[in-house]
């Protein structure tokens, strides 16, 4: 059977592009009308908002429902437009603001997300949770009735079953790994040109988090102790208290618009995310043929039709709105998404809106371990690790949830052959045969977004006992340092647990740096290169690998490293191997010291001498509520003492982008932070990035800030009478 020919491939691909005139953007028209403001009025008076000393919402209603309106209603009060950019984003609309920039951005959420797939689910729902997504619609909704001057770039009415959009929580979810150039390349027709690694100034600051978990026999008090540590782009979160009567009681950081607390704690127990784990995306390559003018694909000895969906994208000009549509293929892996070596690759990825929903927030109600367990077996937390603590003195540890089953006979790291039905999935693993740890004899967990072979010490899961898909990371330099902090310590409390997770020993150098100096020394007497950096190796030589403000040998080595990621990383990537491993092993004596010349060189440009301390390189600022930040190194900062996570800073702090200033400014690390002590009663400390407000005219922009960069944190108050004592603010929404 011939293959399908390129020009009925474009001809079949991508229908004209057609402009039609009409504003940018809709009016407030079609809000909240009179009979539902007097209902939404009625809601509003069953919750109360109680806004404490740093402007955290402490959040009360009589029921479920009345807490989510109230828990959306305070998170608009704090950033809307934040809110409002997650939905756009998550149902596809986000070309409708941002133009046709967006465009494939957009097609790529719509080949998972449809208003069709998410309406079916919501009446597909149970009652209790129509309930919550009309609740949380009810709370957007009455926000934007009582704030007539907030003007939306585009939702100007929200819908209950728009909840279910954005269900997980994760800083980029699974539909996010799909590759925007390529799938642009396949649906556009545009030639695919060869992609260069960009050259960054500095390795990008990694995603992910931290967590541990401490038993009772560790811990002073005699209680289990959780730190929750995400590192996540800064604002991304804020931090939240929600209770109802019917017993849910959950705090800390929730994600913008969503009505789930993400990470945090209840009376009971406590979660913490760290991003990846399993492998839980996979690619097939199709066998796609034309039959009786219709695409097929091969499939063991049949062949199947291949399904074709044209997609609108409306997207905005400056004349008005242009629409282009584009007609999308699937076969039962998933949608095509981009093309290799001339066949068409499909991608399988987890898509449970309804079920992720419920997931995210039954967990927050689970007042033991096998009430967590079983929110566990809906297995729709598809991104994340969960570390776990809970009153009773368990903890717990669970490497990924959404694993599905497949033949080990298969590479499953890179695309596989869809034709084979032996590829396919096979149904999820349960739970129960997933890497997990329940109170190891250590008496500690921890992950760091590494592998889970060194999560509990000696009593860790072990490599062999499971399929290589199950763990698809390797260790890093953070999982090192955690081990070395929880390893052989007693008597852990509060603070220094918290000690322990800002840790400043960045053990990316303990192996790298003694090479530098080896190198430096082994050098003959009269290499002019050797003869220019005895300086800085002397003060290299005698550095404690901690990084602190004053610390001159901080800055440079830092700098150092990343220049030898700069000239070295695309070669590790084609290697697949990481970077660290790749300069530990794979670069001359002669490249390592060049290394430290460039550094010397860029330091002394940008900041007039290589004898820079760290903290006037490393800032934090905050000038805007901007959702994209920027920098100006006249406008004032606050320096920070922390560093990257990649160099094995367990308290991570570093730039999104390459900087466009002197100074790094951080964008992401450590955001919201918490320690949580589970007694019988519960005591936690936090700290935030900033502020929990976006406003830079409210007192909470950045009443966080200097504590932040101390590593100092405030103590949670986590029960009312606690709340009412640091009162700032009490009032029913619309108030």
């Amino acid at each position: 059977m011939p293959r399908l020919s390129r020009p009925a491939l474009a001809l079949a691909c991508a229908m004209p592009l057609a402009v039609i005139a009409a504003p940018a953007a809709p009016a407030r028209a079609g809000g909240v009308g009179a009979i539902e403001a007097l209902r939404l009025k009625m809601a509003a008076e069953r919750v109360s908002i109680l806004r404490d000393k740093w402007g955290i919402a402490h959040v009360y209603g009589n029921t479920d429902a009345d807490a989510v309106f109230g828990m959306v209603y305070a998170q608009a009060e704090d950033d809307f437009k934040r809110i409002e950019l997650n939905y756009i984003n998550a149902m596809g609309r986000l070309a409708e603001v941002e133009g046709e920039k967006a465009l494939y951005q957009d097609l790529r959420m719509k080949l998972f997300i449809t208003p069709e797939l998410l309406k079916s689910q919501y009446q597909a729902s149970p009652a209790w949770l129509k309930k919550l997504m009309g609740a949380w619609a009810d709370g957007l909704n009455f926000y934007l009735h009582t704030h007539p001057d907030v003007q939306p770039r585009l939702l100007t009415r929200f819908e209950p079953w728009m909840a279910l959009s954005f269900s997980e929580g994760s800083i980029g979810g699974d539909i996010e790994s799909i590759d925007l150039k390529q799938l642009e390349a396949f649906y556009s027709k545009a030639p695919q040109r060869p992609q260069a690694m960009p050259a960054l100034a500095m390795e990008k600051e990694p995603s992910g988090s931290n967590g541990f978990a401490i038993a009772p026999a560790l811990s002073k008090s005699g209680h289990a102790l959780l730190m929750i540590n995400p590192h996540t782009s800064f604002y991304f979160r804020p931090e939240i208290h929600v209770v109802s009567r019917q017993g849910l009681n959950a705090y800390g950081a929730v994600t913008w618009g969503q009505f789930f607390v993400y990470q945090g704690f209840n009376e009971r127990l406590g979660w913490m995310h760290t991003s990846g784990g399993a492998d839980v995306i996979d690619e097939f390559v199709e066998s796609i043929a034309e039959q009786d003018g219709k695409l097929v694909y091969q499939y063991g000895k049949e062949q199947r039709a291949v399904r074709a969906l044209a997609i609108r994208l409306p997207y905005k000009t400056a004349q008005g709105m242009a629409e282009k549509t584009v007609t999308a293929y699937f076969t039962h892996h998933g949608p095509i998404v981009r093309e290799q070596d001339g066949k068409w690759v499909a991608v399988a990825l987890m898509n449970e809106p309804l079920k992720a929903l419920t997931q995210s927030y039954v967990r927050t109600k689970a007042r033991n371990y096998a009430a967590f367990y079983k929110a566990m077996e809906l297995r729709t937390n598809s991104s994340n690790n969960t570390v776990y603590a809970d009153a009773d003195g368990n903890i717990a540890y669970f490497h990924g949830n959404f694993v599905p089953v497949r033949d080990a006979a298969f590479d499953y790291t890179k695309p596989v052959d869809g034709s084979n039905p032996a590829t396919d999935w096979k149904g999820l693993h349960a739970v129960k045969d997933t890497i997990q740890l329940f109170n190891p004899k250590n008496g500690w967990i921890q992950n760091t977004n590494n592998w889970p072979f060194s999560a509990a010490g000696p009593y860790s899961p072990r490599r062999q006992d499971y399929p290589a898909y199950m763990s698809v990371y390797p260790e890093n330099a953070r999982g090192i340092h955690a081990v070395r902090m929880l390893q052989n310590q007693q008597d852990f409390t509060l603070d220094s647990l918290i000690a322990a997770a800002y840790d400043s020993q960045l053990t990316a150098f303990e192996p790298l740096l003694p090479q530098l100096v080896r190198a430096y020394d082994e050098s003959p007497a009269s290499d002019l290169l050797k003869a220019g950096l005895t300086e800085q190796i002397s003060l290299l030589r005698d550095w404690n690998m901690r990084y602190s403000l004053n610390s001159v040998p901080t800055s440079l080595a830092i700098y150092w490293l990343q220049e030898l990621v700069k000239t070295h990383g695309a070669a590790a990537r084609e290697k697949r191997m990481p970077v660290l491993d790749y300069l530990g092993s794979q670069i001359s004596t002669q490249q390592r010291l060049e290394a430290l010349t460039r550094a010397s060189s860029r330091l002394e440009s940008d900041f007039g001498s290589w004898k820079t301390p760290w903290g006037e390189i490393n800032r934090f600022q905050r000038l805007s509520g901007d959702v994209v930040q920027s920098f100006d190194d006249d406008k004032p900062s606050i320096p920070i003492p922390y560093a990257s996570g990649n160099w094995g800073a367990l308290a991570a702090y570093g730039p999104l982008t390459p900087p466009k200033t002197r100074r790094i400014y951080g964008e992401r690390g450590n955001s919201f932070v918490a320690a949580v002590e589970f007694g019988p009663r519960i005591r936690a400390k936090s700290i935030l990035a900033g502020g929990q407000s976006s406003d830079p005219a409210s007192p909470h922009f950045l009443d966080q800030a200097e504590m932040y960069a101390r590593g100092e944190f405030k103590e949670v108050l986590f029960y009312r009478e606690d709340v009412e004592k640091n009162l700032e603010r009490k009032y029913h929404p619309g108030e």
